[in-house]
């Protein structure tokens, strides 16, 4: 049996100046924060919240107001105390909170200076913290002011609900904290780039029956739906679950349309700043929640062919041990039970992609549509090499002497063996949609049209048959009205001949 060992006891508090110090450095990021507080609002039943700055003045502030169920004086106390939530207590299904740290981590993050005021049942109270005064007194004492009137944006605040008002932005000033306009342009910037990260993450909240309005500095935003649900050409599976003891997995994959299906400001939109191929993979929501995206958790690669490849994972909060769900609700880890059954998913929402660009490669190459190039596999290696067989080259080889028809198809040979290989496989893996064909001007795509139209002619197909085949490859694709017009043309010109 073991022996009971006899202790002293030591107090070990912490002190206030330099844990709260430390507080500042968990990782958020500006947009991190702000949906920090966001969650906030929603856990507190808001349907409105507003974001206001004030960028220009001598003591810029960010203020976010909801018109949620606010808080008593007790409540916003506790709130403001760090670790007011145990991780492992159960919460509310709706409940969006993780460590009970996000008010004051998120905040001090941007921060030197937060100020709280809720209002409840016609009751107005305000807590503040302010790292100046804690460091000077080094205690776990929030201010609680009596008088209100000067709060920036109290006077946004309704009947009910919340103010969580940033002060002191000395993370945001860029380093100009002298220079009122420099130090402006860069807090704007870090507003514009948050813009979008909450119309991501709160999409599903924004969309719902009874929407979450979200205003910054008074302009509603848009919610951004990463799977391009409204587009008709979107290719979605059906949801599958997967039961756990703390509750259950859903799983949906989608293929996004290709771009060529899509406008390029929804294109451009739903791919962000780093586009398409660092969008793909898996979107981890946690009640209705953007965690994570952008990954496939080491299963898979990011690549081109995958790119339209998109899977929404949705948690309960009950799960978050699980998930490993960090403070700052911005990372995941995937528990090794749900890796098995998404190695299944991935393989067959990633073929799903597949399809979607090589079925439209497939008309670039198919012999039976008289393509410019070859596509020829062969010893485990893929080389493109031009079609010296279209009419455009043969056509043109057989007016010329035969001294000189050598020296042509050597032209063309030196063409496709100089194909800048490494140059294409650089841009097709960052902005594949920005390469297009070169333009070929009215006597080249009038030549290729009318040496193709004969040979096609010559071999009996309708002239309905020969405008599908055309239309599938360039460079009559890509000019297809001139193509129709100088197609139409060289047949009235035959049939008054």
């Amino acid at each position: 049996m073991q022996e009971k060992v006899i202790s002293r006891w030591a107090d070990a508090t912490p002190h206030a100046a330099a844990l709260i110090e430390g507080l500042r450095d968990i990782g958020y990021s500006l947009e991190t924060a702000i949906s920090d507080i966001v969650d906030n609002s929603i856990t507190a039943g808001a349907q409105r919240i507003e974001i206001a700055t004030e960028t220009y003045s001598d003591e810029p502030y960010i203020a976010i107001i909801d018109d949620g169920l606010g808080m008593t004086e007790d409540e916003l106390v506790a709130a403001m105390r760090p670790g007011s939530r145990n991780p492992l207590a159960t919460r509310d299904e709706p409940d969006l909170g993780r460590f009970g740290l996000g008010l004051k981590s998120a905040s001090f993050s941007q921060c030197r200076r937060l100020t709280v005021v809720s209002r409840r049942s016609g009751q107005t109270s305000a807590a503040i913290w302010d790292l100046d005064d804690v460091a000077e007194r080094n205690e776990w004492a929030v201010q609680l002011p009596d008088h209100f009137d000067l709060i920036p944006g109290i006077e946004k605040l309704g009947q009910q609900g919340t103010l969580v008002l940033w002060q002191k932005l000395d993370r945001l000033t860029g380093g100009y904290s002298h220079n009122a306009a420099k130090r402006a342009e860069v807090i704007n910037q870090r507003i514009a780039e948050t813009e979008r990260h909450l119309r991501l993450v709160f999409h599903r909240f924004m969309e719902d029956a009874k929407p979450l309005r979200i205003l910054l500095n008074g302009r509603l935003l848009r919610p951004l739906d990463p799977f391009a649900r409204k587009n008709p050409a979107i290719i979605s599976d059906p949801e599958e679950t997967l039961t756990l003891i703390r509750g259950d997995v859903e799983i949906q994959s989608f293929t996004l349309p290709h771009h060529k299906q899509m406008s390029k400001t929804e294109w451009e939109d739903i791919g962000g700043p780093e586009g398409h191929l660092k969008s793909q993979g898996f979107y981890l929501y946690r009640g209705k929640r953007l965690i994570l995206h952008g990954t496939w958790f080491g299963l898979c690669r990011q690549s081109e062919l995958t790119k339209l490849s998109r899977v929404r994972i949705d948690i309960p909060n009950s799960m978050d041990a699980d998930w490993k769900i960090d403070v700052k609700k911005s990372s995941a880890q995937l528990p090794p039970v749900v890796r098995d059954r998404l190695k299944k998913v991935i393989e067959r929402i990633l073929a799903g992609s597949k399809r979607t660009y090589s079925k439209r490669g497939q008309k670039l190459v198919d012999h039976e549509r008289l393509p410019m190039w070859h596509r020829i596999q062969a010893d485990g290696q893929i080389r493109y090499r031009p079609n010296i067989e279209h009419p455009a080259f043969a056509d043109f080889a057989e007016s010329l002497p035969p001294d000189l028809r050598r020296g042509f198809f050597n032209c063309i040979a030196l063409v496709g063996a100089s194909l800048p290989i490494e140059t294409l496989h650089a841009d097709m893996a960052g902005t594949a949609e920005q390469i297009v064909p070169d333009k070929v001007d009215e006597d080249t795509l009038a030549q290729a049209v009318q040496a193709t139209l004969s040979v096609l002619l010559s071999a009996r197909k309708d002239i309905k048959e020969i405008k599908s085949m055309m239309k599938d490859v360039d460079p009559f694709r890509s000019a297809w009205d001139d193509t129709e017009r100088i197609i139409a043309a060289t047949i009235e010109t035959k049939e008054d001949t």
